[in-house]
C-alpha cells in the first residue's frame, strides 16, 4: 500500500471538519471511560456519548474562526443509561453527574496540516497535549474535587475521509468522515476523587452525521426539550472564553451541591 504524509492547506481541513461555505456540521461519537491506577485492574467506569455542532467562518487572512457547543454524557456501563448519580467505588459516595457541557469551544485554521494519504483514504492525525494552572486551585472548596495544581491532559485525534472528496475543487464539505479520539486524563471534579493516584482514559469513535435526526432518541429529546441552544452553532466567533468541565464545574458549583439534572437547562 502506497501512503504519504502531506502538509495540505487549512481549507482542506475546514473541508473535513465543517465546510467552506460556513454551514454547520455534527459529529457524534461514543466510547468508553476507564480508570487507571497504579497497581489495579483496569476499571470500565462509564460508557459516554456526545455530540458537536460548529462552523467554521472565513476570517480574510486566509484562515477561518472555528466556533462549536459541544456535549457528552455519562452513560452506565452495563445498561447505556444516562447517569444521575454515581457511586464512587473507592469512598462508596454518591455524587451528582456533572455531563460535559462546554458552549463555545472555539478556535482558529490557519496555515498547513499534516495528512497521511493512503490511495482511498486520508486522516488527518492531531496530537494535543494541554498544560495550564488548574481553575479549582487554591480555592478551599475544591479541595475533595480536583486539588491538584496543573491540569494537563494528551487527547489524540483522527479523522478519516474518503481522498477523492476531499482533494475535488467542486466540493465544499467532505460527507463522509469517520472520527477517533483517545484521551488521558485527570478524574473529573465532580467524581470527588481528592488526592487519589490515578488517571481517566477516554477510547471514542463516531461520524460526521447529516441531522439531529441520526442522534439517538433520548439525545435528540435532551436537545429539544433542555438545551436547545445547543442545535445551532454560533453565527460568529463569540468573544467568550472557551468552556471546560472544570470551568463548568466551578460555575455551577452550587448547583452541583443541591443536587440539580446536568447539564442544566440551557
Amino acid at each position: 500500500m502506497v501512503s504519504n504524509i502531506e502538509e495540505l492547506d487549512a481549507s482542506f481541513w475546514v473541508k473535513t471538519r465543517n465546510s467552506l461555505a460556513s454551514q454547520q456540521t455534527i459529529l457524534f461519537w461514543t466510547g468508553s471511560i476507564y480508570a487507571l491506577i497504579p497497581n489495579e485492574p483496569k476499571h470500565h467506569l462509564f460508557k459516554m456519548a456526545g455530540m458537536s455542532v460548529s462552523r467554521s467562518l472565513a476570517n480574510g487572512d486566509k484562515g477561518w474562526d472555528f466556533t462549536s457547543r459541544e456535549l457528552t454524557y455519562y452513560l452506565n456501563p452495563k445498561t447505556d443509561r444516562v447517569l444521575r448519580h454515581w457511586e464512587n467505588p473507592w469512598t462508596k459516595e454518591i455524587v451528582p453527574v456533572v455531563h460535559v457541557a462546554n458552549s463555545p469551544v472555539q478556535g482558529r485554521f490557519h496555515g498547513r496540516f499534516p495528512a497521511l494519504i493512503e490511495r482511498d483514504l486520508t486522516t488527518f492525525m492531531f496530537d494535543l497535549f494541554t498544560h495550564y494552572p488548574n481553575p479549582l486551585a487554591g480555592d478551599k472548596r475544591f479541595i475533595d474535587y480536583s486539588p491538584i495544581k496543573t491540569y494537563q491532559a494528551t487527547e489524540l485525534f483522527k479523522f478519516t475521509v474518503p481522498t477523492q472528496e476531499l482533494l475535488d475543487p467542486q466540493t465544499t464539505e467532505v460527507s463522509q468522515v469517520i472520527l477517533s479520539w483517545d484521551r488521558i486524563g485527570p478524574w473529573l471534579p465532580w467524581m470527588k476523587m481528592g488526592t487519589k493516584p490515578g488517571q481517566l482514559v477516554y477510547s471514542a469513535h463516531g461520524s460526521k452525521v447529516n441531522d439531529f435526526g441520526e442522534l439517538p432518541q433520548w439525545l435528540q429529546e435532551e436537545l429539544d426539550y433542555r438545551l436547545p441552544s445547543y442545535k445551532k452553532a454560533p453565527t460568529t466567533k463569540l468573544n467568550q472564553e472557551n468552556m471546560t468541565s472544570w470551568r463548568y464545574f466551578k460555575r455551577h458549583f452550587d448547583a452541583y451541591l443541591a443536587g440539580e439534572h446536568f447539564p442544566l437547562s440551557a
